[in-house]
């Protein structure tokens, strides 16, 4: 069996307190997943989950208080000199000198490795050829984004650490980015993906965890998470017909409150939306079928990461909570 390229087993991590007299503050509880080679794997959670401080202390720049990681057999908390030459990492907050250009940066960047990358592939890979001589005060997000997963590429390295990585983007340059990030993939890297954008993570990962709170919360592949929900299938119908609508909606209203497999019926605008288990489709069409109540439009509703986090923590997803403090 091949060994895992990350391994991280019951990883702890606390800040002091903010100010002299306050209570320290508990980044990372309780977090364990191992990384395959040649996956791209998820660390997805709201702002202020633990995210940031779990792949610092992957990557040897953050010391932790208990637990143990090993990357590429290595510790990164014991001696990370060994690891420089294989991990490459982009940081939500590095930033570089306005006036250096990105073909500057990339040859100051490769200078710190023994066999570096060739700058011109990494231009080619990373749709930078035309801006090699741009200031980087003067790229687009988009294009910075770009330039940061070179620089933690050009080490030649065989995990890129990516910390999120789309922050700050437009819709078609995340979209954009999310290809690159396959490309990475797809050249041998084994990446490990910080976000707490729920779509992001479904359309990138492999594999992932759901952090919440400094403790892992779920596990295992997109598809697999949210083919696991109970309780979460919903359909919407809509009906042109104001009277028709107002009997549907007392008809499944009632439904709700007798049958175990509809939990709810709510009207939203010209629609009702009801939710249920996976048989509340079916308990839906019976009764409106049976009430001779036709709706003008019948549709499922798809099913996300986000419900996946609504049922392992029993609260609404929010993605702009405070990010954790650094010591």
């Amino acid at each position: 069996m091949t060994p895992p390229v990350v391994d991280v087993s019951s990883l702890r991590k606390t800040y002091p307190g903010a100010r002299r007299g306050t209570q320290p503050k508990t980044a990372v509880a309780d977090v364990s997943f191992q990384v395959g080679r040649g996956e791209i794997f998820g660390i997805l959670g709201s702002n202020g989950a633990g995210k940031t401080t779990t792949v610092e202390c992957v990557a040897g720049l953050r010391q932790a208080d208990g637990g143990t990681v090993r990357v590429l057999g290595h510790d990164p908390q014991v001696d990370p000199a060994p690891l420089r030459e294989h991990v490459g990492i982009q940081l939500q907050e590095a930033a570089l000198h306005d006036k250096i250009t990105v073909a500057e940066a990339l040859e100051v960047f490769g200078s710190f490795y023994a066999d570096p990358a060739d700058p011109a592939e990494l231009l080619d890979l990373l749709d930078l050829t035309a801006h090699r001589d741009q200031r980087f005060g003067k790229l687009s997000g988009g294009q910075r984004q770009r330039l940061s997963i070179a620089l933690a590429l050009v080490g030649r390295p065989q995990v890129a650490i990516l910390d999120e990585l789309t922050t700050g983007l437009d819709p078609a340059a995340r979209r954009a980015t999310w290809d690159l990030v396959e490309r990475v993939r797809d050249s041998g890297v084994t990446v490990l993906l910080v976000t707490h954008f729920m779509e992001e993570a479904e359309r990138l990962c492999d594999r992932l965890v759901v952090i919440d709170g400094g403790r892992v919360v779920a596990e295992g592949t997109p598809s697999a998470l949210i083919d696991g929900l109970e309780g979460h299938r919903g359909v919407r119908l809509r009906f042109t017909d104001d009277a028709a609508r107002g009997r549907a909606t007392s008809l499944l209203t009632a439904l709700a409150d007798r049958d175990p497999d509809v939990t709810a019926a709510v009207p939203v605008g010209a629609e009702i939306e009801v939710t249920g288990s996976r048989k509340v489709l079916f308990a839906v069409v019976q009764a409106l079928a049976a009430a001779d109540v036709v709706p003008d439009d019948v549709r499922t509703l798809e099913r996300t990461l986000e419900d996946v986090f609504v049922q392992v923590t029993g609260r609404q997803y929010r993605a702009e909570e405070n990010e954790e403090v650094a010591a």
